[in-house]
Formats: C-alpha cells, structure tokens, sequence
C-alpha cells in the first residue's frame, strides 16, 4: 500500500518548518535586544555611580570648608573689638611709664594704674594675643611699622632700636604692627667740614 500524503499535511509541515526557522530568529534578534539593553544599562550605571561619587567628594569638601571657615571665625570672632582695646592699653602703658619717670615715690593712683593694666594684659594673653616681637631684632616689613631710622653703631643696619608702639597679634594673625625706629650706619664728617674744622 502507497503511503499518500495529501497536500494539506504537506503545506502544514511546510508550515511548520518556516515557523520553526523564524521563531529562531525571533529568539536571535530577542536576545540582541537584551544584550543591548544590559549594555545600555551599564553604561547608565556606571554614569551614575560616577555622578554619585563626584556628588559626594563636592560635599565632603563643602563640608569641610565650612568647617574652616567656623574654626577662623571663633578664632578671630573678637578682633574688632581687640583692636579698639590696644589703644587704652597703649595710653595706661604711658601712664606708667611716665609715672616711674617723674615719680619715684610710687603713690597709689599708679599701683592701681599698674594693677588696670595687668589685668588688661592677661585678658590679652586669654584672648591669645601676643605682642609682636620688635626690640633687637631685624627689621620684618610683616609686622613692623618703620618710622624713621637712627645712627647706631653697636647693631646692624635696618635693627629696630626703638619700639614707639607696641604691635600684637592674635593667633598669628597680625593685629597691628609694631611702629619702630630703625638703625642706620653712622655716617662719617664730611672731608670738607674735618678741614674746615681744622682751620678754625
């Protein structure tokens, strides 16, 4: 007996076959889909994860400044009003100088002068101001104030000789600068005037 098949089985098998061939491809062209998508995906991750980090160093570093900026604030939060103290020290100083100057018998008005000014010294040295280091030393356009210069023979040139007023600074920071007087190489007479001396 001959196997007969009727066209209608062999157009369904024919069908068949073409829906198998293209679901492979629909399965192909699904699974480039997805690797595309998690390729697109990462690349997105990895753009947000360095967006977080950057994110996070600019806040850490706003965080920090801040934090600068608070600590040199309470350190220098009482500067003004330092600076308008000075000048009443100053004029107690000279007080006191004066005082020993032309009275030696001490009389209590000083004592209580020296007394005002020892507490507005250690006030000072709580509020960590310190006075500017002048006398003796060589000349620091940083925190000295030149005045004029003298003729001194026994330091160098461009020594402060004089302190006319005292500078401070608090906490390193320069307060107000010490005005000085500073040395100049003696000069020598003139060789004219040495004859013209001579001749007299």
């Amino acid at each position: 007996m001959v196997d007969h098949k009727s066209p209608e089985v062999e157009e369904e098998k024919v069908a068949m076959q073409d829906a198998a061939a293209t679901g492979d491809g629909c399965v192909a062209s699904r699974e480039e889909t997805l690797q595309a998508e998690l390729v697109a995906s990462r690349e997105e991750v990895e753009k947000q994860k360095d967006l977080y980090l950057r994110t996070r160093a600019e806040t850490e570093n706003f965080r920090r400044r801040m934090q600068r900026e608070k600590d040199e604030l309470s350190k220098f939060a009482n500067e003004n009003i330092l600076r308008e103290v000075l000048p009443v020290m100053d004029n107690l100083q000279r007080a006191v100088d004066h005082a020993n100057a032309n009275d030696k018998s001490g009389s209590t008005l000083l004592d209580g002068v020296v007394m005002t000014l020892n507490q507005f010294k250690s006030v000072l040295d709580k509020c960590k101001v310190v006075v500017v280091e002048a006398k003796g030393v060589a000349f620091d356009p940083a925190c000295h104030e030149a005045m004029g210069q003298l003729e001194c023979d026994e330091c160098q040139p461009n020594t402060v000789v004089e302190v006319l007023q005292e500078g401070y600074t608090l906490n390193g920071r320069l307060l107000r600068p010490a005005l000085v007087m500073l040395s100049k190489a003696v000069t020598a007479p003139a060789a004219d005037s040495v004859e013209e001396a001579s001749k007299k």
